[in-house]
């Protein structure tokens, strides 16, 4: 009883008056009995004690690279949902690429995992002999798989139909989305890098990462000093200008730059004698390119057109379909996706669900679609402001607790293991395996045991998934933090502390 006693010393009568609503106007009465303040007192709220667990986990977020930053973090068992520990749970930060969870996951659950994207050559004319009389169309459907070999083998099979005169236009239907090429409040500084390329309907891919809307700049320097360097594309292409400064020998370095509004390219600076560099930007217009590519492949195939090509016109309902090229099924397009973090295949999504759920190939019906799906998953919606899919924009919010319900209630779906599967793994060095995570955590009890997408831009980095933990509990968890001063690998040596710990956890 001393800490009641003590509490009751100088002006310790009116403290403890005003704690339990028991004041008047009148002179104080003298104090209750002992035992009544006791039990008074206990109805107070009082803080549950932290866990020394928890408590050790406090410790790893009170770093100094933390230190005037916002993190919040929430670790639960996955079979049962318990909350383990959590630190400002229901904070709103900018998530980056971890937004990828929720978007990824609602378009396997709302485009199915057998979901496959269509490019279709279609035309309303008929066909005399070898010639078709009508304008040919090109239907896309956002096919982020798309690579120039595709588009040659729908010229290939136009050909097998015996055409080879089209006595009509090339008409290029990219109307499935938005002519809305880039998302709300990207970085004008990122417009010519290929993570933050132009959204259409039909568009190429020049690798298999499928960085669609981009192309490779192959750079070779020249055989003797002060020679221009040698500059070539893939995929090859009539539609991109070049601008070549630059010379062979030892100097500068090689910028490769494209300006805004159009697909001139500079070529600046010196390459060493012997040597190659390929830089890699997105273009201004991918319909356009697509469009080039085409027509081509065509010409490859002895097929001659005879009107120019016309971009952006939907093909009339009339059309009957020649030839079709349909992308691998969705879960197989997931792999790329959240293992290299791809920006535009997380938008192509976003349209693509907005397209099936309002018939409108927009961002915010995309997003519409994406609260549906959490809502219908007993996911509240509440604590997530979307803005695009691929989490580039920094209008982009959520909270840990928001990452975490949906992380649980995805766990029963039908589509979850293969899903699960196309997390970046940590510590695994193989490419298509580790991912983004390829390079951290080796060694430790995370490595091939952490299943989880990372997220990171400036002042910005997150870290949300699966990981069990050395009792052989399953773990989710989710961790942003926002405004931090310091490079970004000093905050993620953080969360790969907080990783660490929840890997070595054991009750």
């Amino acid at each position: 009883m001393s800490s009641v006693r003590g509490f009751m010393g100088k002006g310790g009568a009116l403290a403890l008056c005003v704690l339990l609503a028991a004041c008047s106007s009148k002179a104080p009465r003298p104090p209750e009995p002992a035992r009544t303040v006791v039990l008074q007192a206990a109805q107070l709220p009082l803080p549950l004690p932290r866990s020394a667990f928890c408590a050790g986990l406090d410790s790893v977020l009170s770093a100094p690279a933390l230190q005037g930053a916002m993190t919040s973090l929430v670790v639960r068992e996955a079979n049962t949902g318990k909350l383990v520990c959590e630190y400002n749970p229901r904070s709103r930060l900018i998530p980056a690429s971890s937004l990828k969870l929720v978007t990824t996951a609602a378009a396997m659950e709302v485009l199915g995992a057998d979901y496959r994207f269509s490019t279709t050559l279609l035309s309303s004319g008929v066909q005399q002999g070898s010639v078709l009389l009508g304008d040919l169309y090109l239907r896309g459907t956002g096919d982020p798989s798309m690579r120039q070999e595709d588009y040659q083998a729908l010229a290939a099979g136009l050909a097998r139909k015996g055409i080879t005169r089209i006595r009509g236009r090339l008409i290029f239907d990219d109307t499935a989305f938005d002519h809305e090429r880039l998302g709300a409040d990207w970085s004008s500084d990122d417009e010519q890098q290929y993570f933050s390329a132009q959204i259409s309907a039909l568009s190429v891919s020049p690798n298999a990462d499928l960085d669609v809307g981009s192309i490779l700049v192959n750079v070779r320097a020249g055989a003797t000093a002060h020679q221009p360097v040698r500059v070539s594309f893939t995929p090859a292409n009539r539609y991109m200008n070049v601008l070549n400064r630059a010379k062979t020998g030892r100097g500068g370095p090689l910028v490769v730059s494209r300006g805004h509004g159009g697909n001139l390219l500079r070529i600046d600076g010196t390459l060493p004698k012997g040597a190659e560099r390929i830089a890699q930007v997105s273009v201004w217009e991918p319909t356009g390119l697509v469009a080039d590519l085409f027509r081509s492949a065509l010409a490859q195939q002895g097929i001659a057109v005879e009107g120019g090509s016309l971009l952006g016109v939907a093909t009339p309902a009339s059309a009957q379909p020649l030839v079709e090229h349909q992308s691998p099924v969705l879960a197989e397009l997931m792999a790329p996706l959240l293992k290299l973090s791809n920006n535009n295949m997380a938008e192509i999504l976003l349209k693509s669900m907005g397209r099936k759920t309002a018939h409108a190939g927009t961002a915010a019906a995309g997003v519409a679609a994406v609260n549906g799906f959490l809502q219908s998953h007993g996911v509240s919606p509440s604590e997530l402001m979307q803005f695009d899919g691929s989490g580039l924009s920094r209008r982009n919010q959520v909270s840990a607790r928001t990452l975490s319900d949906m992380l649980l209630a995805v766990r029963g779906r039908p589509w979850f293991q293969a899903w699960y599967a196309a997390l970046p793994v940590a510590g695994n060095p193989e490419r298509m395996i580790g991912g983004t995570l390829r390079k951290r955590l080796r060694g430790t009890a995370a490595a091939n045991n952490l299943h989880a997408k990372t997220g990171s831009m400036g002042g910005v980095s997150s870290l949300a998934g699966y990981v069990t933990s050395r009792d052989g509990r399953p773990l989710v968890f989710a961790m942003l933090s926002n405004n931090y001063m310091v490079g970004g690998r000093q905050v993620k040596a953080v969360e790969d502390q907080v990783v660490m710990a929840l890997a070595n956890k054991a009750d």
